[in-house]
């Protein structure tokens, strides 16, 4: 016999749950979209936590961040009158980037290994690091103000815009601050963090830039844009480090407070003099990215360079992509290797991330590269469209040796510098025997970049017979399975 439920008072309560029906009622079934919900969402919720959703979320991020790099142009093009200036300063600002990048790299690699120490050890380090990175900041910045005419006539900056050429040095070291920090993160798996940091660094870049313009500082102001995205996203990587550390160590006391002594922490510069292979690994990235610039000055007219220019700007968009993944595949390579657990399907995952997006892009590129060029650069901007597509393809290809060069540098190779500096010193000489029309020219870096690829996989892909660091590996997984 059913017994309803009663109530204090002795009233029945109705059971309306769909779980239970009355004899003889019918069933009370949730909404279609209800059961839809309770049918996928074990899934969903192992997707989310999946690898391949980290690392396609940070490869979206970069994204984003360069969208609002992209609109930053934009806006900024349209403020200033001396945008050349501009143009020129971030040049010289993306150069001193390359070091931060560098650092972030190879704080991820140890950070994951425990050499920067864990839990409140490594909140140790980084405030030692940070100390460090404050006195440095400032005796850079007392020579760059000295300097700044030098500077100024160094990038080829007006001098009523040394001021902002000043900045770029003490820029330079905010980022590497912020990079510092990222890689902290990334050590210990905060992959949402650092995403929302890439993304915050651009906004604040286009928000207070624009500000800054607008109320006079002109190319200063928006150059400046860029130090205040780096102090904000500082501030707030290093509360995020902080909180989930913390959060870390209450949820699992025990272990952490032994693991807590173990992996003794590095001083600042210790850690730059190890990341030289990092440092001199990303440079050789940016020469095959950037040789074909200055090779077409050589081969084109000064309009058709200029437009050859802008297809190429169009055609690194993959490269954004490969750097948000490289961020997902250093950390998690260090931690595979140092468990002794295949690293390989880690590349390659990263490696399908880019080729997916790469489909679109290129496709994009074959049937729409005039439309595309005219609408974003202008119809003078236009005139290189045919070399859109082989160049596209080509830094697709520099994607993925940018990836195969992150994976080796988690793995702490370094044969590598030798066969891609090869290509990189032999590149310019084919460019400047090249076709002088964009296609042809285009094909050459191309075939170039096809052969660097080829050469870094076969390094990446070869077997390491070397056993892993004896090392305590960072307590913070890269990712949880959902139980």
């Amino acid at each position: 016999m059913h017994t309803w439920p009663r109530g204090a008072s002795g009233t029945v309560i109705a059971d309306v749950s769909p779980r239970q029906t009355a004899p003889g009622l019918g069933t009370a079934s949730p909404p279609r979209l209800e059961r839809i919900r309770r049918r996928y969402e074990p899934a969903l919720v192992f997707v989310r936590g999946s690898d391949t959703a980290k690392a396609a979320g940070l490869a979206g991020a970069m994204i984003a961040n360069n969208a609002l790099a992209l609109a930053a142009t934009v806006v900024f093009a349209r403020l200033i009158g001396d945008y050349g200036s501009l143009a020129a300063l971030v040049a010289y600002l993306l150069i001193l980037t390359v070091a931060g990048q560098a650092m972030q790299v190879a704080t991820a690699r140890e950070g994951v290994l425990g050499h920067l120490g864990v839990g409140e050890g490594l909140l140790a380090t980084l405030r030692s690091w940070t100390k460090t990175m404050a006195i440095f900041t400032v005796l850079v910045t007392a020579f760059s103000i000295l300097l700044r005419q030098p500077i100024a006539g160094l990038i080829g900056v007006p001098k009523g815009d040394a001021w902002a050429a000043a900045a770029g040095l003490p820029s330079g070291c905010m980022y590497l601050e912020v990079s510092l920090l990222r890689g902290a993160l990334l050590a210990v798996g905060d992959y949402k963090t650092v995403g929302l940091s890439l993304i915050g660094e651009q906004a604040a870049r286009l928000v207070f830039g624009t500000i800054l313009a607008v109320v006079g500082l002109a190319v200063a102001g928006a150059f400046l844009g860029s130090v205040a995205g780096y102090v904000l996203m500082s501030l707030y990587c290093a509360w995020e480090l902080r909180r989930r550390v913390r959060a870390g160590e209450q949820t699992a006391a025990g272990e952490r407070l032994v693991r807590r002594a173990v992996g003794a922490a590095i001083g600042l510069w210790t850690h730059v003099r190890r990341a030289w292979v990092a440092i001199a690994g990303l440079a050789v990235i940016q020469l095959l990215q950037n040789l074909d610039l200055i090779a077409a000055k050589h081969r084109f007219s000064s309009d058709m360079a200029s437009s050859y220019a802008a297809t190429a700007v169009a055609a690194k968009v993959l490269i954004w992509v490969a750097m948000g993944a490289g961020f997902y595949l250093v950390p998690e390579c260090s931690r595979r290797w140092s468990e002794g657990t295949d690293t390989r399907p880690v590349l390659l995952k990263t490696v399908g991330i880019v080729a997916v997006c790469a489909v679109p892009c290129l496709l994009i590129f074959a049937v729409a590269a005039h439309p595309l060029l005219s609408i974003v650069f202008g119809e003078r901007r236009a005139t290189a469209s045919e070399s859109l597509l082989p160049l596209g393809a080509a830094f697709t290809v520099l994607a993925f040796t940018y990836l195969a060069v992150q994976y080796m540098l988690a793995l702490r190779r370094m044969a590598f510098l030798i066969v891609l500096g090869a290509v990189a010193v032999v590149e310019p000489v084919l460019l400047l025997h090249a076709p002088q029309h964009p296609a042809g020219f285009a094909a050459v870096v191309l075939v170039v970049q096809a052969v660097g690829a080829v050469l870094a996989f076969v390094l990446a892909l070869r077997r390491d017979p070397r056993a892993p660091p004896a090392a305590v590996v960072n307590p913070e997984p890269a990712f949880e399975p959902p139980v």
